[in-house]
Formats: C-alpha cells, structure tokens, sequence
C-alpha cells in the first residue's frame, strides 16, 4: 500500500478528535511527525484539520443543502465532505476537479463503490450552485453562529459581557491561525543568542510583543531544534508566560504552584527565581506530575517539587503561612485558547462554566491560608469567561477581608496592558483579539500585614 495522501492524514487526525476526543494539536502533531512528508503537504494538512474544526458549524450548514439530512452518514464520510467544502470556501489555491477527485480517491478507498458515487454526487452539485445566501438566515443570532462558526451561547455571553462589536472580534481572532510562541530560558542562553542559534538552524523568531520572553516562530520546525531537549527553551503562549512577572518570585523564596500542569508556569518562575529556593507544584494527575519533572529536568531546574495532590487538600499536607507566593493557575474552560484548540467551542457547554466556577472557589479558597502575611496570591485562568475570572475574584475578597489589590504585582506588567485593567483593579483580561495571543486572566492579590 502507498503512502496516505495529504487529505487522508487530515481526514485520519480529525476522525481521531471527533471520535477519541484528542487534542487537535497533539494528534496534528503526531500524524505530521509519523510521515515523511513535504513542507507543503505538512501546511495541507494543518489548514484543513484546523480549518473544518474552526468552521464547523459554516459548513455543516452549507452541506445540509445538498444532503438528505434523514439519511444517515458515516462520521469519516461526513467529515470528508466538510474537508472537501472547507478547500472550496477558504483555500482558494486548489482547483475544483483537484478537491472532487481526491474526495472520490479517499472513499472509494474506505468505502464501497455507493459512497464513492454519493460523494461526488454532493461536490458536483455543491460547486455547480455554490454557498447558500447566509445573510438571510434569522434570528440574528443564529446567523452569527453560522457566519462566525461559534455555537450561539458562546455568542450571547461575550454579547453580554464584551458587547457586540467585541465578540464578534472575538470570534474572527478565534477563527485565525495559532501563533507558534516559544520563551526563551535565561539561564541557558540569552533572547538574542537564541534567536541567532535557531537561524542557523533555518528557524526564523522574531521577539514578541507582550513578554520579554518570547520568541514569535515565523518559518521551520521548532519542535524539531535540537535546542528543545537542550533546554534552551520552551514552547508556551505568550499571554501565558505574563504570570510569572506577577508573581514575581525571589531567589530564595517558597512558591507554591497549586495547579502546576503540565508546568510551563512553574518552570518560569523557576527560571526567574534563579533556581534558587523551593517551588511546591501541585496536580491533581501523576501524569501530569511526571510531565513537570520531566520538564523541569529538561530545563535544568532543580527546585521544583511535584505532589500528585488536588488543590483543596493542600491544608492537610502544609501548615498555615508556609509559602511567600502562591498561584492558582485554575482549571477552567478554556475559553481563551480556542485559537489553539478549536475543538473546545464544541465540546463545552453554559452548564459547564457553573460547574467548574465552584472548583475554582474551592481551589482558592483552600489554598489562601497557607500564604504568609504580605504574601502574594495570583489567580489566573486561559478562559474569558468573567463568571470564572473577575466574579470567582469579588466573591473571594468578600468571604477574606484579610486579602487586598496588590497593584505593585500587576506593575511588573508592560504598560500597554493598562488597557486591559478591569475595574482599575489589580486584575487584567487579554481577549483574543487584543494581540494575537491566548486570551488570559491575571489577577495580584495580597494578603495584608496586621
């Protein structure tokens, strides 16, 4: 048997997020990293897993045209005729007969000679009369949903929170490709050396806008360099690596990461703190433990301690006013990184933010007690959603009057984030419109002196 085409890996990677639930970007990552494939087949399959993830809701409505909606389909059938819409509506380079017969190519091959038939039955008549009109589609916010390829609650909640005009930006920046941002390790090598390495290695980076850390990757194979298992860096959103600024720990300190994996947050504050002191990181999962230390060993840090522990146990294994800094990096939505995980606007749901806004509660709650007296708590999440951020916020201050804004943790921020300051208190949302980053929360509290 010969090699997979291009379309078959991306039509195999999307079967795999449908059906086993995998992350978009681990599963894209393997099935790129098992072939040997050319630069322009790895950018094929790229576009179309992301692209049909991202437009989902878009082509489904499209293709129920010209499908009898009774008759059932199966998944990969299905899948390939969104892979076949997404190349017509948004990749403008490839002919029509290319998408028809590669279609037909693929079914004819998974499927019996009826599917093949059915297959191309669909494309012929979906390119003779186009896309519907989907400027008449009402209500409004179904034709938003459909345009904008975002499910109508996730519509109406940045509606109420954002407005209009923000959401919809929103949702286009959510529908964009992901940045690939990688942070420098400054105790391996300088921002300028790396930058200079990784030429050499055909890998073009140029610096960030927001961290002083960051490398933004515009040409190469980053996960290839040799520099990775190095140690000289590691791959993390931009908007992201802004929390160790704020927590802002000194060498010598005792930091305790409450939610740690997979442990990009930790290993920077340990980078930052000259690995010099004691970072406590919790997780929930062994798994994601092993991650850490394994990230830890790769970056030549040896002040991070694991415990496989959830959160809201922490007082049964450290006394009270143990640590200088705590984070709670909280388990959330995810509803800042769907630019990056686009799978995730289909997979949660309204029900689901009420759900985890108690174990964010919880979590902070439980853990605020082991911080010393004009120690720093910092609470951050990678969602946008303000029923998880700013609220889960004004209610922990309610129930602990011995915790305040601590603007001086915020300070350590770029000034251009003042625009992104909430209610002028120490807490900031990135939206993913802002600067082409993950949308993430950060908020500095600080538990008084008497």
């Amino acid at each position: 048997m010969g090699k997979p085409m291009a379309r078959e890996i991306a039509l195999d990677v999307l079967l795999k997020i449908e059906k086993q639930h995998a992350y978009s970007q681990l599963a894209l990552n393997e099935a790129i990293e098992k072939q040997e494939l050319k630069p322009q087949d790895r950018a094929l399959i790229t576009q179309i897993v992301y692209g049909v993830l991202q437009w989902k809701i878009r082509l489904n409505y499209i293709l129920e045209n010209y499908v009898n909606s009774k008759r059932k389909r199966d998944d990969w059938v299905n899948l390939l005729l969104l892979m076949s819409i997404y190349q017509k509506e948004f990749l403008t380079k490839i002919p029509d007969h290319a998408i028809v017969n590669e279609a037909v190519v693929i079914a004819r091959k998974r499927g019996h000679q009826g599917i093949s038939g059915f297959v191309n039955g669909v494309l012929r008549q979906y390119l003779r009369q186009g896309s519907p009109d989907l400027s008449k589609i009402e209500p409004e916010v179904k034709r938003l949903s459909i345009i904008y390829s975002h499910p109508e609650w996730l519509i109406k909640q940045w509606t109420d929170d954002f407005g209009k005009e923000a959401a919809l930006n929103i949702c286009q920046a959510n529908n964009q490709p992901p940045n690939m941002t990688i942070r420098v390790n400054t105790l391996n090598m300088s921002k300028s050396e790396l930058i200079n390495q990784l030429s050499k290695e055909g890998i073009e980076a140029v610096e960030g806008e927001l961290s002083p850390y960051a490398l933004v990757i515009e040409k190469g194979r980053i996960l290839k360099s040799p520099l990775l298992q190095e140690g000289a860096f590691t791959v993390q959103d931009e908007s992201s690596m802004l929390v160790a600024d704020v927590v802002h720990a000194k060498p010598g300190m005792r930091v305790l990461d409450a939610c740690a994996g997979p442990g990009g947050k930790t290993s920077h504050i340990a980078e930052l703190m000259e690995n010099q002191g004691e970072i406590v990181a919790f997780d929930l999962h062994k798994h994601k433990t092993r991650l850490i230390d394994q990230h830890a060993n790769r970056l030549g840090l040896s002040i991070i301690h694991t415990m496989a522990l959830d959160a809201r146990e922490a007082q049964t294994q450290f006394k009270n006013e143990s640590f200088d800094r705590i984070l709670v990096d909280a388990p959330c939505t995810g509803l800042g990184v769907i630019r990056h995980k686009p799978e995730i606007k289909w997979e949660k749901k309204n029900t689901d933010v009420e759900r985890i806004v108690n174990i964010q509660k919880d979590i902070i709650q439980q853990v605020a007690p082991l911080l010393k007296k004009g120690g720093r708590l910092i609470y951050s999440t990678c969602t946008i959603d303000k029923r998880e951020n700013e609220k889960v916020i004004y209610d922990f201050l309610s129930k602990n009057s011995e915790f305040e804004w601590d603007q001086e943790g915020i300070a350590h921020l770029p000034k251009k984030l003042k625009n992104n300051l909430i209610d002028d208190q120490s807490m900031i949302q990135i939206l993913p419109s802002d600067y082409g980053t993950d949308g993430f929360f950060i908020c500095c509290l600080r538990r008084k002196n008497p």
